[in-house]
């Protein structure tokens, strides 16, 4: 709907793309860089400050709509976006390592997105009739409500301190000296000092050499050597990176459903028609979700040959031409989100140092590359070719995906180094 708000308004369609624009890139800016803010803060209390930001970036909206108030809106929810992305899933999991069920990890992260995507629907079908009851300033209101509900589960949820590992306090250690260079050494801080405690983002506690209270031997050295430490586990672990690869490519694919509304249009199907063609490609995501955690242990091979059955399905529905098209649609979207979610959840499994969020940040940021080149593709292709052969044609990079799967994948931890799964 706020597609709508905008352009009641008398924002043009240039500017509203515009607003879309500052949206993409103040996320993209921010991922990385706050996900090494998780892994040196509170996880939880990051999570209730991006909820408060996005609400208040939605009442922004409603006490000034204009193009600088929505502007100004959409800032606040890129940065929300950032602060949340990748801070979630390290929670969850770290949490779930603390005691000992980090099996349960990929099932309980499935059953949550399959949630938020039931939740969405419900959203999706409300908004009709609260614009009826109370138009713009009620919806916007009970935005801001969710974002305040969002928020209060978010100071509920467990963050267990832990103690890390030594090849985790060594790997930070040695981050923060390379920092520090001939300075520290100069100054005599570098290992002989005092030894303090902090607790990690990630619901560790840390053990580092006490500084002198300056920047760099404070919280801004401890969060430049998170990330330099995050950065450097994608740069060389061979199993981490291409898992990152992976989950950032199936991510990109996720724009796909940008499109659903307009390739449902172009078939003929009426507005009243429409959300329901577009429900059954929620509600396969929120089965496909469900279903990740006994798929956690399948076989890449059997991953891929299902992703690239996935990516016949959506060419076949999108060249279809009709709605029954939607079924294989739907079909194909489902289990892709099932790969992604296996696929996620793999990821944090690979992951051994500290900086989980960073590392799972950086997914996050190569997902929203490729799906900008998802969209710019779109747009060029406009000029040439019809929507559905558009849809169609963006299966082929989806298939050459599916081929390097059972590759790329990391395979499924073993049950100690998982814990227990109940």
């Amino acid at each position: 709907m706020y597609q709508l708000l905008f352009t009641d308004h008398g924002l043009s369609a240039t500017e509203v793309s515009s607003l879309f624009i500052i949206w993409s890139t103040t996320a993209f800016l921010l991922e990385v860089p706050s996900g090494a803010w998780a892994d040196v803060f509170s996880r939880r209390k990051l999570l209730v400050l991006g909820s408060l930001i996005r609400g208040l970036g939605f009442a922004g909206w409603i006490v000034v709509p204009s193009y600088a108030g929505f502007a100004l809106g959409f800032v606040l929810w890129g940065i929300s976006s950032a602060l949340i992305s990748g801070t979630f899933e390290a929670l969850v999991y770290d949490e779930l390592a603390a005691r000992g069920a980090a099996g349960r990890y990929a099932g309980l992260i499935g059953r949550a997105k399959s949630a938020a995507l039931v939740l969405n629907l419900a959203a999706t079908a409300l908004a009709a009739p609260l614009f009826k009851l109370g138009g713009y300033p009620l919806l916007g209101i009970v935005s801001v409500v969710s974002c305040l509900a969002q928020a209060a589960v978010a100071v509920s949820l467990p963050e267990a301190t832990r103690v890390a590992t030594a090849d985790e306090t060594k790997e930070v250690e040695a981050a923060t000296e390379r920092l520090a260079g001939e300075r520290s050494v100069a100054e005599g801080t570098a290992g002989d000092g005092p030894v303090a405690e902090r607790p990690a983002g990630d619901g560790r506690v840390a053990e580092r050499p006490a500084g002198d209270g300056s920047a760099d031997d404070g919280v801004l050295g401890r969060y430049v050597a998170m990330l330099r430490a995050g950065l450097s586990e994608v740069a060389t672990s061979r199993v981490v990176r291409k898992a990152v690869v992976l989950v950032a490519l199936l991510g990109g694919f996720l724009a796909f459903d940008e499109y659903f509304p307009l390739l449902a249009r172009g078939i003929g199907a009426s507005t009243a028609l429409v959300p329901l063609l577009i429900a059954g490609t929620v509600a396969a995501q929120a089965i496909g979700g469900a279903l990740a955690g006994p798929a956690y242990r399948m076989r890449g091979w059997v991953l891929g040959v299902g992703l690239a059955l996935s990516a016949g399905l959506l060419a076949w529905g999108a060249l279809s031409g009709t709605a029954v098209g939607f079924v294989p649609i739907a079909l194909g979207y489902g289990f892709m989100q099932l790969v992604i979610i296996v696929a996620e959840a793999r990821l944090q499994d690979a992951i051994t140092g500290p900086a989980r969020a960073t590392v799972t940040s950086v997914s996050g940021l190569f997902a929203e590359v490729f799906a900008v080149l998802v969209y710019a593709g779109f747009a060029l292709g406009a000029v040439w070719f019809a929507l559905p052969v558009l849809v169609a044609g963006l299966t082929i990079p989806l298939f050459l995906t599916a081929l390097i799967t059972p590759a790329a994948l990391p395979p499924p931890a073993s049950q100690s180094e998982q814990g227990a799964e109940g």
